[in-house]
């Protein structure tokens, strides 16, 4: 079994229904889809409890499966968007934590993120976290699983001018928070330096 592709598994679990192809999927997919998680929780527990809820989610979602993307797209897809949701409630509302990947962003160089490669990750992390979990989703998507604008464009129904403008205003803001904490550190250290130079002033 494990020769066959995802979407063969796919397939082969809708037709027959047999767990053996989904078990597969998810020996597969299990760890990823936790990480994930996980870097909107910062909890490992819950973290495990939304992967729990996304596999059930996905034995309801898999029939509709259309090979549109590849299966690892579309489950990602599913997982941001559930944990997204999760994270808009009150009660599950947490400090995002980016704990893979950004480190490596993928930066192109059509993509006007060439700067932020540059970004010391530390700093980036701490911008990352003041992005709304659906800008988190989205800059996840196509910087870290590498989904085309064209596959997220198709997952979210909406144009591929809007991904590109979404993605466009969230570099913006990434930016922004990233350059507003450099300057704060900039500034502390200055601060710091002049306080040894003169102590007694």
């Amino acid at each position: 079994m494990k020769h066959f592709s995802d979407e063969e598994l796919v397939r082969l679990y809708v037709e027959t229904q047999k767990n053996a192809y989904f078990e597969r999927l998810y020996e597969r997919y299990c760890d990823k889809v936790y990480r994930k998680c996980l870097s909107f929780t910062k909890d490992p527990v819950q973290a495990e409890d939304l992967t729990h809820d996304i596999f059930l989610k996905l034995v309801v979602k898999i029939g509709g499966f259309k090979e549109q993307a590849k299966f690892s797209t579309w489950l990602y897809s599913i997982t941001y968007n559930y944990c997204t949701d999760q994270m808009r409630s009150p009660q599950r509302r947490a400090e995002v934590y980016m704990d893979e990947g950004w480190e490596r962003l993928d930066v192109g160089e059509d993509d006007g993120l060439a700067e932020l490669a540059e970004m010391e990750a530390q700093q980036l992390k701490k911008a990352l976290d003041k992005l709304d979990p659906v800008e988190q989703s989205l800059m996840l998507m196509k910087y870290q699983d590498d989904v085309s604008i064209r596959e997220i464009a198709n997952l979210n129904g909406i144009t591929e001018s809007a991904v590109k403008m979404r993605l466009k205003r969230t570099r913006d803001k990434l930016r922004k928070y990233y350059l507003a904490g450099a300057v704060f550190w900039v500034l502390l250290a200055i601060k710091a330096a002049l306080f040894i130079r003169w102590p007694f002033r």
